[in-house]
């Protein structure tokens, strides 16, 4: 079988990742003044709570199912057998937790309508399949499924979501172009795995493997979701939910740009080398992958903090000024994040080391609860950051530590010190601009963006960076083999 092409999986990935970073910079500016900080943080508190039904609807299926079809791909009668026994118990898990679902709406006071409207979000765990795709390599599958289905949210939204009443129509919208999204991806099942005896099917074994990778999941999700019912249940204003939301969608954003296209490719392809074991170049392209996430990381970090006072009045309009110090605060979970999320997908996950990594992520998630109910009283949405970073930060020192020296300290602080200086002149640039500018707010975002990004390049080039010279190749041989194509 012919190994699926990492060169073009990451191109797929980053043409969607593209596409990602440009829907929000359209829609979210439409949704934040249309529905309003209280709106967007009802619809943040409403999701905050289906998550918990999806993550064990789930269970661990995404990250674990990826593995193994990874692992097997090479005998397609082993894969599809392993695609039915992980598919059919995913199934029996979300109808169990859809019948909670109702049974909660039932008793539900507030908020009852949003709860039925996100009843699509469940049914969508269900049949996501994505992860057998993913398993294969095949990731332009997946993007092809996730652009039609964010294209098709967009024309919804513009066209239905005109006023602030229309906060349930938004809803609805969202979980069931989602729903939409994971139905279509069994079109292509029939041609992907062969006819197998379902009498032979068995789940036990798979149910105890899962749980390993839903622990790590579900802790994860005390400072990934809990921050958002925590803030809702604690200072009870729709508002604080509103302004974190929006923060923590820009750094989300950011995110996907730093890491979670080159860790999304990289995790199956990882799991097939360890199963080949040539440790050898998985030390390699962890280490790679590693510097990339620093190069782009300290750029971004350093960038958010500079022009969020800009930024955030042009982006979400009037009265989202809490969102600027929320944005100072949570810019280094990017390089934070970035650090666990690579070691996490590149080699805990492909190497069966996830009762370590749970390990760690329940020690990781005991912190940040403890820190969101101590602070979030009082500081309300940055006291869930606070909780974040120290929780988040303690994590990623842990994962270095422990993982067998496919990553170290020394080699963290290699990828670092150039990077480091070259934004603090950078950052030094955008304020000075900040200052010496009289225009508009978007022009002065513009050349702080752009002259901020040249000075980053050209510090970099200056102080010989390997992986950004490398980068700029890529690049130029792309031009230069776009141009020959044209000019034939």
């Amino acid at each position: 079988m012919n190994q699926p092409s990492v060169k073009k999986n990451y191109i797929y990935r980053l043409l969607y990742e593209i596409l990602i970073l440009i829907m929000p910079f359209i829609t979210t500016p439409y949704v934040s003044r249309v529905l309003g900080a209280d709106g967007v943080g009802i619809y943040s508190f409403t999701t905050s709570i289906m998550s918990y039904f999806t993550l064990f609807a789930a269970l661990g299926t995404a990250s674990y199912g990826a593995r193994e079809i990874a692992q097997h791909r090479d005998d397609k009668k082993v894969a599809s057998k392993l695609f039915w026994e992980i598919e059919l118990m995913t199934v029996g898990t979300s109808l169990i937790c859809l019948v909670i679902w109702i049974i909660f709406i039932l008793f539900s006071t507030e908020y009852k309508y949003y709860y039925v409207a996100l009843i699509p979000t469940l049914l969508s765990t269900m049949v996501d399949i994505s992860w057998y795709f993913t398993g294969y390599e095949e990731i332009k599958y997946i993007v092809l499924r996730n652009t039609i289905c964010k294209l098709l949210g967009v024309v919804l939204l513009f066209l239905l979501v005109r006023e602030k009443n229309d906060l349930l129509l938004y809803v609805i919208i969202n979980s069931s172009v989602q729903l939409i999204g994971n139905l279509t991806m069994w079109t292509y099942i029939p041609k992907m795995v062969v006819k197998i005896d379902f009498h032979t099917l068995t789940f036990k074994k798979h149910f105890k493997e899962t749980l390993v990778y839903f622990i790590p999941t579900i802790a994860t999700s005390v400072y990934t979701i809990l921050d958002k019912t925590l803030i809702g249940l604690i200072t009870e204003s729709t508002f604080q939910n509103g302004y974190y939301e929006q923060a923590t969608k820009i750094i989300n954003i950011v995110k996907t740009l730093v890491f979670t296209s080159v860790n999304s490719v990289m995790g199956a392809r990882i799991s097939y080398l360890f199963a080949e074991k040539k440790y050898n170049e998985i030390h390699h392209r962890i280490e790679r992958s590693m510097d990339f996430i620093f190069l782009l990381g300290f750029g971004c970090i350093f960038g958010i903090i500079g022009i969020s006072k800009n930024f955030v009045p042009l982006f979400f309009g009037k009265g989202y000024e809490p969102v600027i110090s929320l944005l100072y605060l949570m810019a280094p979970l990017i390089l934070i994040i970035g650090i666990s999320n690579c070691l996490g997908s590149q080699y805990y996950t492909p190497s069966g080391q996830r009762k370590l990594s749970a390990k760690i992520i329940v020690l990781g998630s005991c912190i940040n609860l403890c820190m969101n109910l101590i602070c979030i009283p009082f500081f309300g949405a940055v006291g869930a950051t606070i909780g974040s970073i120290i929780a988040e930060s303690t994590i990623s020192i842990l994962y270095v530590k422990m993982s067998n020296n496919y990553m170290t300290s020394s080699k963290l602080w290699k990828y670092t010190k150039k990077r480091l200086f070259a934004s603090t002149i950078m950052l030094g640039v955008i304020f000075i601009l900040d200052i010496i500018l009289n225009t508009s707010l978007i022009v002065t975002i513009c050349i702080q963006v752009i002259l901020g990004s040249m000075t980053y390049i050209v510090l970099l080039l200056i102080m010989k960076d390997s992986m950004l010279i490398e980068l700029l190749n890529i690049v130029l041989n792309i031009l230069k083999n776009t141009q020959r194509r044209f000019s034939r």
